[in-house]
């Protein structure tokens, strides 16, 4: 499959059996066309670089400047909420001009946002001196008109002579009014959560010598300090003197009280709150007028805001590139290296001429292929459907270089697996219909930022559709739909004799009819023999299963040892391998599908206990065909045999190689490109400078007891397949019949109804769609990690990163 010949042209058929051949290729560029050779390139995205480059020349702070630039943009644009726009003009822009451009715009909006500041904090500064004016006036004014009432009681009662009340002291009382104390005040604001405490202090600091009137301002007031909403209090405080004054400042200054000048004439106040007013309504209109301006100059901005940002990428990640070629001793050409696909060559170089041509130099760039034993790296074309079963590969490990690929076979037997594990139609429905709709929207929910659950759900999206179609065919099979049976291929070929067979058992029951045509007969469920009979089917199934997988992963060995022509692995790995794990559970592999289609009664534990303890007693009744006893001697006789062959030839047969190797002659004919990548590739190879064959021995005995107790330890781990069928089936049982059933018939009431029903939904789609999705999912992960991938993949290769603008990573780094 990996050696079929490629179809013509510069895009051959994708082949994920096995990884694209590649080549180390080396690029000599002349230093005046080397930015636009590494753009077209980059455009490209079919090259490797390496870092060759002992030195830095190329400087990329500016790029990373600019890049600060576009954030501060794109910051007020998220304050102004104003969003990019996806402009489909495209605008050349040469990043020279860019970067003097995005100098001036950054100059522009800082100081419009300087400006705009320093007019909001005046607005707020007036809107709180008018709420001072306002609240302030009115202690003064009602003082005022108390004392004038007390005047006008005072002079009647003088002049009617009677009152008994008239001081002594009245001289004295109504004597120079210079001698009066004038008492001083200060007026301004308060948060309101401070003012308690902030009336406190004042008491404590002037030793009550003060008088505080507040009151509360209804509406928050926005600070001039801090511009955020706070509700304050206005305060007027009155005091004597000059130190208690200062003592006031302080305290004022300590709780954040903004504080206002005041006039104690009434006239003079209302003259002032006119004028507060007036300039309030012209920052008003000044303000709005300013940020109308720098909406504009956003809503400018983000439309070729994305450009900007994509060209100030390019050109970061171009200089970056640069950076990694080395300057020839001549310092006018730039000597590069890196990996490519062997199909890439032709584009390659029509890139490199392009270059030369629009930037006028009078040499193209020199395009050669070297040779080397450095292992390549791994590539490998996919598109949005197999991506996602590649990236299942890729977590457990890159595969090296050209072997073998899990994911042409993970594609159909992951979501298999899954699904006999998860083998409802009923769920399997629902995840169809979720599968679906990621299909449907992925044009749209793949140009949108999402969660991390959702994106990583998104991207899975036809794993879950396979794996939903897998689950509903293996539904059909078991007969359940949410746990209940239907009689949806032909009616159930059991009939009852008579009235007593329809209690909770199969006692009774005579088969009328031809066998059920597809899948498990309705009438096993509910019966008492319902889980034993599903138990030993399951069971053997997951048997057969696991061997069946096991089988293809030692078989996928042998196509690595073909293609990298390494004989010592056929012989003494593969047949080995093949003949102990056959001889053991291949046999009970193939007495599970005797005693199936015989009917026998025999007890396959029996048989497969006592071929090792007694080998050479009779069978008895577990006896399923002729000449079985022989057979079985045979088989272990096979299994015992292929233990010592696994481990003690390859060992001495590779020491004898590497004598041979580098007892012959020092030169031989250089080999081509792909079969020395091939050679070097060799997944046997441990080096040519050094063999211990201490560490070879030691690595064989390593790898043959773990193959041996593998054998057995992996044929049990798919029970897991049994294990977690039956558990995903009792539970969706358990939910239907004890929450749906109970609350439908057992209670005549609609509330309960109601509630049992929605218990069931969640149940349903919590533990069953959700947690029993996942557990299965990630069972079949360790089944092909572990159990099916250890027989041939060693996954200890390494990506291929081309540079590529496609690939640019969104966040930008300022270096």
């Amino acid at each position: 499959m990996g050696e079929v010949a490629r179809g013509g042209g510069c895009c051959p058929p994708m082949d994920l059996f096995r990884s694209e051949p590649m080549q180390l290729v080396q690029l000599i560029i002349p230093i005046e066309s080397a930015h636009r050779t590494v753009s077209y390139l980059g455009d490209l995205g079919l090259l490797q670089f390496k870092d060759v480059s002992n030195s830095k020349p190329f400087k990329i702070k500016r790029c990373g400047e600019m890049a600060r630039k576009l954030r501060f943009f794109k910051e007020q644009m998220l304050k102004a909420g104003v969003s990019p726009k996806l402009s489909t003009t495209q605008v050349d822009v040469n990043i020279d001009n860019l970067e003097v451009k995005l100098s001036e715009i950054e100059s522009e909006l800082t100081e419009m946002n300087a400006n705009g500041e320093k007019l909001q904090r005046s607005y707020n500064e007036l809107v709180e001196y008018k709420l001072v004016l306002q609240k302030a006036g009115e202690f003064f004014h009602s003082a005022q008109s108390g004392a004038i009432e007390q005047q006008r009681e005072y002079e009647s009662r003088l002049l009617s002579g009677e009152s008994m009340e008239t001081p002594l002291l009245q001289d004295q009382l109504s004597g120079d009014s210079s001698k009066q104390i004038k008492l001083g005040f200060l007026a301004g604001l308060v948060p309101r959560e401070k003012s308690m405490t902030f009336e406190r202090i004042l008491f404590r600091a002037t030793r009550g010598n003060v008088f505080l009137r507040q009151t509360a301002v209804e509406d928050p007031v926005t600070d001039p300090v801090s511009g955020e909403k706070t509700e304050k209090n206005v305060f007027v405080v009155f005091y004597a003197g000059e130190k208690v004054k200062a003592k006031i400042l302080k305290i004022c200054d300590a709780f954040s009280a903004n504080r206002y000048p005041f006039a104690e004439e009434l006239g003079k106040q209302a003259q002032m709150i006119t004028e507060a007013s007036g300039k309030i309504s012209e920052l008003k209109t000044t303000i709005d007028t300013g940020l109308q301006h720098r909406v504009n100059l956003l809503d400018t901005i983000g439309v070729q805001f994305e450009q900007w940002n994509l060209l100030v990428r390019k050109e970061k990640s171009i200089h970056h590139t640069l950076n990694m070629l080395s300057l020839d001793v001549t310092k006018k050409c730039l000597v590069a290296e890196g990996w490519s696909p062997v199909f890439a060559t032709k584009q390659i170089q029509d890139a490199l001429q392009r270059a030369a041509v629009d930037s006028n130099s009078q040499v193209s760039a020199i395009f050669q292929v070297l040779h080397t034993k450095e292992m390549p790296p791994t590539y490998f074309r996919t598109n949005k459907f197999t991506s996602s079963y590649q990236g299942i590969i890729d977590s457990y490990g890159v595969a090296k270089y050209q072997e073998a690929n899990p994911t042409v076979y993970t594609v159909v037997t992951f979501p298999f697996l899954f699904a006999v594990m998860f083998g409802d139609w009923g769920h399997g429905i629902c995840l169809l219909l979720a599968a679906l709709y990621f299909i449907i929207r992925e044009r749209k929910l793949s140009s949108q930022k999402l969660d991390d659950i959702t994106e990583m759900t998104f991207g899975g999206r036809y794993v879950i559709l396979l794996m939903s179609l897998f689950s509903i065919y293996t539904g059909l099979i078991y007969n359940e739909f949410f746990s209940v049976p239907f009689e949806l291929f032909g009616p159930s070929a059991y009939e009852c004799r008579d009235l007593a067979c329809s209690e909770a058992t199969t006692i009774g029951l005579i088969k009328a009819r031809r066998t059920y045509p597809f899948g498990v007969d309705p009438v096993w469920h509910g019966t008492r023999s319902e889980l034993p009979f599903l138990n030993s089917l399951k069971m053997k199934m997951s048997i057969l299963l696991g061997v069946a997988q096991m089988n293809l992963g030692i078989i996928m060995s042998f196509f690595n040892a073909i293609f990298f022509r390494n004989s010592v692995n056929i012989w003494f790995q593969f047949i080995p391998q093949m003949i102990f794990l056959n001889s053991l559970f291949g046999y009970l592999s193939l007495l599970i599908i005797v005693k199936w289609c015989t009917g026998s009664q025999a007890d396959l534990y029996h048989v497969m206990i006592y071929m090792f303890l007694s080998p050479t007693d009779d069978l008895g009744e577990n006896e399923l065909f002729a000449g079985q006893k022989s057979y079985q001697l045979v088989l272990l006789l096979l299994a015992v045999v292929a233990v010592p062959w696994m481990l003690l030839p390859k060992p001495f047969i590779l020491k004898k190689q590497h004598e041979a190797r580098h007892g012959a002659e020092s030169y031989a004919p250089l080999p081509s490109t792909e079969e020395s990548l091939q050679v070097e590739s060799n997944h046997d190879s441990h080096g040519h400078e050094e063999f211990e064959f201490s560490e070879i021995f030691v690595h064989q005995l390593i790898h043959t007891i773990e193959f041996v107790l593998g054998a057995v330890s992996n044929t049990a781990s798919y029970l897991r397949l049994w294990a977690l069928s039956l558990a995903h089936s009792e539970l969706s049982s358990v939910f239907y019949e004890k929450v749906l059933l109970l609350a439908w018939g057992y209670y005549n009431n609609v509330i309960i109804l109601i509630v049992g029903i929605l218990v069931f939904i969640f149940a349903t789609v919590g533990v069953l769609l959700v947690m029993e999705t996942l557990s299965a999912f990630l069972h079949a992960l360790r089944l092909h990690w572990v159990e099916f991938q250890n027989k041939f993949y060693e996954g200890d290769g390494y990506k291929f990163f081309p540079f590529s603008f496609s690939l640019l990573d969104e966040e930008d780094e300022v270096l």
